[in-house]
């Protein structure tokens, strides 16, 4: 069996992997690292979680050991799709360099360019970067890439899903043709393989898995859930998330939530939080140190229940995972792959759990189709406990009932009303109060006098009817006659 000493790496790169607690290398590492340690191109495939980071840190960090960096010129270039990915390889540097005086610089969004100029200034072996991030710092003229001497694109297919590729294209133009290129994806889209076939030249090919397929060391179900009423859907998919929480008992340490949507993760980790589970969001458009600040605590252990969007999916080294939850139904296959890849690392075992509405069947069927094989159904844990409805996070989070129209509420009262006034006797006419016997006011002052009092409106023309108009027809005719 191959050993990380049969791999012709650097002697304090072994001492450092060693202290790592690593002997025997992943199918991935074992494959890429030779070429790599040769110069050649490597394009390494492999599932999420085979150990795809060290393929390249450990053969870079050999290959530099020789060499002084310029300022503002890097001597390597990784490029990560997110800020934590960035940042996770950033980490493994320093776990692999410690023996090393090799020096880093990191360049995400979210943290000061001051910062990051002042890296790029003393001149740095290792340059890791989000593509946006580090065509800011060139385009301002704080950064070249002609001393590029390897170059490595990591998970190259979220970078596809993330629109990154044209930045890609251009990063790749600034570096020179002599640079070495190592390409990391877990699937093959044509796009690709169109970017292998133009920047890679003949790169060795390490395919240790099958593109998308899951790791087997991890359990796999799906509830198929259908609320009793469209507007109740969400407050009881979040009811059967706590269930489906809850039905793992000790077996559960920490667990990852996946949700498609930001507002979701939100309105998930609040929902988690309020029912007394120790839950905390992570998503794109949280602040970077807030972003950090939470996924140290679930990497350490006092974070518990991480409800996250796919920014976490990709690449995220959190060995100890024990469960991921797919509180959706993701809406590209391939993001099943790399969610359930958050456990299940370095050969352990692990749980992964979704919950299927009926309007994201279809992404189902594609996922089913995509990985070649059923997800077993798993039983609604609400239904075998019988669960009492929670009315506190019924009324607030579901709309308040509509009542069909209040018309109805007064005809069922009318029959009470004209029942009880049958029962009662009619007033006599002299008990009928003064107030009663007033005509009613008219808008705008009508009722009053025009002399501003409060008496009765004078009816007709009163006492100054003309002495002509009270005439009958027969004697006005009789005085035009006589006229």
């Amino acid at each position: 069996m191959t050993k990380f000493t049969d791999l012709n790496l650097d002697k304090k790169v072994l001492k450092a992997v060693e202290e790592a607690g690593y002997e025997e290398p992943t199918p991935i590492q074992a494959g890429a690292i030779p070429p790599a340690l040769e110069g050649r191109d490597v394009l390494g495939i492999a599932q999420t979680g085979t150990g795809k980071t060290a393929s390249f840190t450990l053969p870079m960090i050999t290959l530099l050991g020789r060499g002084r960096a310029r300022a503002r010129m890097p001597r390597s270039l990784v490029l990560a799709p997110t800020r934590e990915l960035a940042a996770q390889v950033a980490e493994n540097f320093d776990t692999y360099t410690k023996y090393t005086k090799l020096t880093k610089a990191l360049l995400i969004g979210g943290v000061s360019f001051k910062e990051q100029d002042a890296l790029i200034d003393r001149g740095v072996d290792v340059l890791i970067a989000t593509p946006g991030r580090l065509l800011d710092h060139f385009e301002r003229g704080k950064l070249l890439l002609t001393g590029v001497q390897v170059m490595v694109v990591d998970e190259a297919d979220r970078m596809l899903d993330m629109g990154f590729i044209p930045d890609i294209e251009r990063i790749f133009s600034l570096t020179p043709f002599t640079r070495q290129t190592l390409f990391f994806s877990a699937t093959m889209a044509p796009e690709i393989e169109r970017i292998t076939n133009t920047f890679l030249s003949n790169p060795a090919k390490v395919e240790v898995a099958r593109a998308a397929t899951t790791n087997k060391n991890i359990t796999q179900g799906v509830v198929m859930f259908k609320a009793s009423r469209k507007d109740r859907e969400g407050s009881e998919k979040r009811k059967l998330l706590r269930a489906l929480i809850d039905s793992e008992g000790e077996m559960l340490t920490n667990a990852i939530i996946f949700c498609n949507r930001k507002s979701d993760v939100d309105i998930t980790a609040k929902s988690l939080k309020k029912y007394g589970y120790d839950a905390a969001a992570i998503h794109g458009d949280l602040d970077q140190s807030h972003r950090m600040k939470t996924l140290d605590g679930f990497r350490d252990g006092s974070l518990k229940l991480l409800v996250a969007s796919d920014v976490a999916a990709r690449g995220l080294d959190i060995p100890n995972v024990s469960h991921v939850f797919n509180f959706d139904v993701p809406s590209h296959a391939e993001d099943y792959v790399h969610r359930i890849g958050r456990t299940g690392r370095a050969g352990r075992t692990g749980t992964a759990m979704m919950i299927c509405v009926p309007r994201d069947e279809k992404n189902m069927d594609d996922i089913e189709r995509l990985v070649e094989h059923a997800i077993p159904r798993l039983d609604n844990p609400m239904v075998a406990t019988k669960e009492a409805p929670e009315a506190s996070e019924e009324k607030t989070e579901e709309k308040p009932k509509r009542s069909r129209s209040r018309s109805r509420a007064k005809k069922s009262e009318e029959p009470k009303v004209e029942a009880e006034a049958e029962k009662a006797p009619a007033p006599a006419p002299e008990e009928t109060s003064s107030e009663e016997q007033k005509p009613r006011r008219s808008r705008g002052g009508r009722g009053r006098n025009r002399d501003g009092g409060g008496g009765p409106t004078p009816m007709g023309m009163g006492d100054h009817m003309p002495t002509f108009i009270a005439k009958s027809f027969e004697e006005r005719l009789a005085d035009d006659a006589a006229a």
